[in-house]
């Protein structure tokens, strides 16, 4: 049976996963458990045509779908739509990123952050990231802090945690990868606190990534420069950005 009022949704988006999201929701599962929170585990699935939805539906997660595949941004944003917490945090259907980090992500929301994003590129800096991504990253980085005058050092990645009141205050309109993007630039520019903390990837074992380089790192250049000249919303909180370097 379901929380009825849980306080942390858990949203995994996935696409063809059939390989790696049952074990991602099993360990996304312990780890809540064990941190004995009420919680949920939502999955959006996006358009699947592979066994997915159905190994999904076999664990303790509440399943959704988006019907046919519309690309991560609407998947995550259906599943903001659909989650019940007051936190919510993102986690990659495809293995890469590691549940145990969790409560690092979700404690400083109780602290006044209103954003959390785990940085592949600070820390120990022990991560499967290709150094393609790493240059895209890294100028796509450049291209924030000159929209908004704030230094990030890992824009795009998806493991993140926010309150849901964040997500009450701003309008998400991305429908790829540049979710994340839209997400780190509008919390900047509208005055919530961001936080990052060090995570830890490991290199994909199962399918291929669906990131296509050029087309989507394009979207994401043009979402910084269409949600940095934006109109910003009210937001009483002061504009803040916290990169912590230890676990």
């Amino acid at each position: 049976m379901q929380p009825c009022n849980p306080s942390i949704s858990v949203v995994i988006a996935a696409y063809n996963e059939e390989k790696t999201i049952g074990d991602v929701i099993s360990k996304v599962a312990n780890i809540m458990q064990r941190l004995k929170v009420t919680h949920e585990i939502v999955v959006v699935d996006d358009g699947s045509t592979d066994d997915t939805r159905n190994v999904a539906r076999a664990t303790k997660a509440r399943v959704i779908s988006d019907g046919r595949n519309r690309g991560k941004g609407h998947a995550v944003r259906h599943a903001f739509r659909h989650a019940r917490g007051d936190i919510i945090v993102t986690i990659d259907a495809d293995g890469e990123h590691k549940p145990e980090e969790i409560p690092k992500l979700i404690y400083p929301l109780y602290n006044g952050t209103d954003i959390v994003g785990g940085s592949r590129f600070i820390g120990d800096g022990k991560n499967s990231t290709t150094k393609l991504n790493i240059i895209g990253n890294k100028l796509l980085n450049l291209a924030i802090t000159l929209m908004t005058g704030k230094y990030v050092t890992d824009s795009q990645t998806g493991f993140r945690a926010f309150k849901k009141t964040f997500l009450n205050q701003i309008i998400l309109e991305s429908n790829g990868f540049e979710i994340e993007t839209e997400i780190t630039v509008k919390g900047l520019r509208n005055g919530f606190k961001f936080k990052e903390i060090p995570i830890h990837c490991t290199r994909r074992e199962q399918g291929k990534s669906k990131l296509r380089i050029a087309f989507d790192g394009f979207k994401m250049l043009t979402t910084i420069l269409k949600s940095g000249i934006a109109p910003v919303t009210h937001n009483s909180s002061i504009l803040q950005t916290d990169t912590e370097t230890a676990t």
